[in-house]
């Protein structure tokens, strides 16, 4: 039998996903009662970073930790991957030695052939396409504080990135409604929004797609490997930021995400972030629990 991968949110069906964050929810409640739980003991995550981050690395090594396992962090310096050693040929002996396999990367081609080869679960943990364990951390920290998010109005405030292209899957596979405000020339992968159906729309203005929203995202202008486009960003992106002007037209209960780090006056304000409405701390911390909820189903 081959191995399970997680390169999207749909290699899981919905009812899976739903499955996971009720069980983050569960795992997140006996963190805190601190019960011991240890399904992969001995079991062994290999974590491949190419591209560099804090709370990946973290949630996914604390992850293992507390399930009895262990997690190997493997930066450039530290592979072949990609330069020298075909990526196939890395995967056919990384999945011989490990028990899972996190990667972190830029092209998302680079992970569908890594999994391809391997014979272990490969985890997405980020790609230049998808961020699809992010997502799982705010589905949970939704139903945390909303419950169920099907019928709902989510707003996608920027560029039409990794996270935005998530949030399209994930508009289709919790059933909810997503407005997404980007500048020209920043828009999500067409075909993407397309399959989508009525589960999405583009509307230009930030605050016409604001209005009766329920949950407010955003995320930074410029994103890793975009440095050099800074400037630029900055004055396509300048009106679009998650601000009070926005907050005001979504629904009074409406609440506040970003994927941290996040640029206080850029991309969202300051009393936004650290505003009332704002649940980035609780996002944040789940994706501890619900990357835990993703490997237990993966390896046990």
């Amino acid at each position: 039998m081959s191995a399970r991968h997680f390169l999207t949110l749909m290699d899981f069906s919905p009812q899976e996903l739903k499955a996971l964050v009720q069980r983050a929810i569960e795992l997140k409640a006996m963190q805190k009662k601190k019960e011991i739980y240890e399904p992969l003991k001995n079991q062994v995550l290999g974590m491949i970073f190419e591209k560099s981050s804090t709370r990946t690395r973290v949630s996914f090594e604390t992850g293992m930790i507390q399930f009895g396992g262990n997690a190997i962090f493997l930066s450039p310096r530290d592979t072949q991957l990609g330069r020298g050693e075909p990526i196939e040929d890395s995967a056919r002996v990384l999945s011989r030695m490990v028990d899972a396999i996190m990667i972190r990367t830029f092209e998302h081609e680079k992970i569908e052939l890594f999994a391809k080869y391997s014979s272990v679960p490969v985890i997405n943990a980020l790609t230049d396409r998808f961020h699809p364990c992010q997502l799982l951390a705010d589905m949970q920290t939704w139903v945390e504080h909303r419950g169920d998010i099907s019928g709902k109005t989510v707003t996608w405030i920027g560029d039409g990135n990794n996270m935005c292209h998530s949030y399209i899957n994930a508009a289709r596979q919790f059933d909810f409604k997503l407005n997404i405000a980007t500048p020209k020339g920043y828009e999500p992968d067409a075909d993407l929004v397309k399959s989508a159906g009525d589960h999405v729309e583009i509307i230009t203005d930030p605050v016409k797609a604001s209005k009766n929203s329920d949950l407010i995202v955003t995320d930074v202008w410029a994103s890793m490997g975009q440095e050099e486009e800074q400037n630029q960003r900055i004055e396509a992106f300048k009106q679009y930021q998650a601000n009070n002007e926005v907050m005001s037209v979504a629904n009074p209960d409406a609440i506040f995400m970003h994927c941290l780090p996040a640029h206080r006056g850029e991309e969202v304000s300051a009393e936004v972030i650290d505003g009332k409405q704002s649940v980035v701390w609780d996002e944040a911390e789940n994706r501890l629990h619900a990357q835990k909820a993703l490997l237990e189903m993966l390896l046990k």
